[in-house]
């Protein structure tokens, strides 16, 4: 059998009150407490969220899951517009014989438009082409996009899209 301990703190008592509003804190009469005794806990977190898959699981892709997009020639292309946590991935080419050439992606509200990666060949032509992975997750609001553009037919972004998450943060399974 354990030993209690009675804890007279009223920093711990404002910090507990703080984290759980929904219990009312330690509410009147109540005093903290510690004991000697172990207790054991078991953490249900992922079959109370309604998943049993290990979130490193959770990520793969699956046929029914990833969406692929080609981006060449086009300025805003518009890649994904529905709300949520998405994982995009792929990678940029650029034809080295092409001066100023430009692949890039942007964040939109509808209004305004946000450069969040860009690949751009700023050397004189005669050059390798050249590859620019890339692997970034975004997080669409209602009224946003992701849109890819390239300044001409020989600059291309190509790759896939995954929904990690929906908009509340609920994990999309694959």
């Amino acid at each position: 059998m354990g030993q209690e301990f009675f804890i007279k703190s009223t920093n711990l008592e404002s910090k507990v009150r703080d984290l759980l509003p929904s219990q009312g804190g330690l509410g009147a009469g109540f005093d903290l407490s510690a004991s000697t005794q172990i207790v054991p806990i078991v953490d249900l977190t992922e079959s109370a969220e309604g998943s049993n898959i290990r979130e490193d699981l959770q990520r793969s892709l699956s046929f029914d899951t990833v969406t692929t997009f080609t981006v060449s020639n086009a300025s805003r292309t518009t890649i994904v517009n529905n709300t949520g946590y998405y994982r995009v991935f792929g990678c940029a080419n650029i034809n080295g014989d092409t001066t100023n050439g430009n692949a890039f992606f942007e964040l939109s509200d509808g209004a305004t438009f946000k450069i969040i990666f860009q690949a751009t060949n700023i050397t004189t032509a005669g050059v390798a082409d050249f590859i620019v992975p890339f692997d970034f997750m975004v997080f669409l609001q209602a009224g946003d996009s992701l849109v890819g553009s390239t300044t001409n037919a020989q600059s291309v972004l190509s790759g896939c899209t995954r929904q990690i998450a929906s908009i509340d943060g609920t994990l999309t399974a694959p």
